[in-house]
């Protein structure tokens, strides 16, 4: 059984998603952020960090923190969704650090500027907007001619598609990047991705483009 600690956002999405896609059990519990739950002293135990999501599988003993080092664990754990050798591990490995590094970080200021803070920085929803839409060429781009970020479903589309889900707070229309709406559809349509995305609770159904 694993423990699983999360809210509601794109990196917590990722992690449900992933276990529901690996068929693993697991409890979910609120980590309510809006309400700074996690900084409460029971969590800080758990992660001192004061982030989600974390995990706590009771099989091993590990806790773990940072969505992308959970993928990848668990993706070592079960021997699915990562290739154990070649290009294909190198390149999803590859795909999950571009949306740790520059795709979820860069949209989350666009929501931050964007959405929840719009007319108060014009340079920096300039900034973030014109980067989102870069970051956006270059996912449309990997997608053409492609089912999926690498050769099969992976951790990397778990990784990016939760951010994607967000286009309308980063002010994009998805049908200007058709490689990337027909990626987001695909996945959208899996069981596995809406159970997850329903994680810790329904907040609306998956937006459609």
């Amino acid at each position: 059984m694993i423990d699983l600690y999360t809210w509601i956002t794109p990196n917590g999405l990722k992690v449900s998603i992933a276990l529901e896609e690996f068929g693993l059990s697991y409890r979910p519990h609120t980590i309510d952020i809006t309400k700074g739950d996690q900084f409460r002293q029971d969590y800080l135990a758990i992660n001192p960090g004061g982030k989600i999501p974390v995990i706590v599988d009771h099989e091993t003993g590990i806790t773990l923190a940072e969505s992308g080092a959970i993928l990848l664990y668990l993706a070592e754990k079960t021997g699915r969704f990562l290739p154990r050798q070649g290009a294909a591990r190198h390149h999803t490995i590859e795909w999950l650090m571009w949306q740790m590094g520059g795709f979820g970080p860069t949209l989350g200021h666009a929501h931050y500027f964007l959405t929840y803070n719009s007319g108060k920085a014009p340079f920096a929803e300039d900034l973030f907007h014109r980067d989102t839409r870069r970051l956006y060429e270059t996912l449309n781009a990997r997608l053409e001619g492609r089912d999926y970020l690498v050769d099969d479903y992976s951790i990397a589309d778990m990784a990016v598609w939760p951010w994607v889900s967000r286009f309308q707070r980063h002010k994009i229309d998805l049908n200007a990047f058709p490689y990337v709406r027909e990626w987001y559809l695909r996945l959208a349509a899996r069981p596995q991705v809406k159970r997850g995305y329903a994680v810790p609770h329904l907040t609306s159904e998956i937006p459609q483009p």
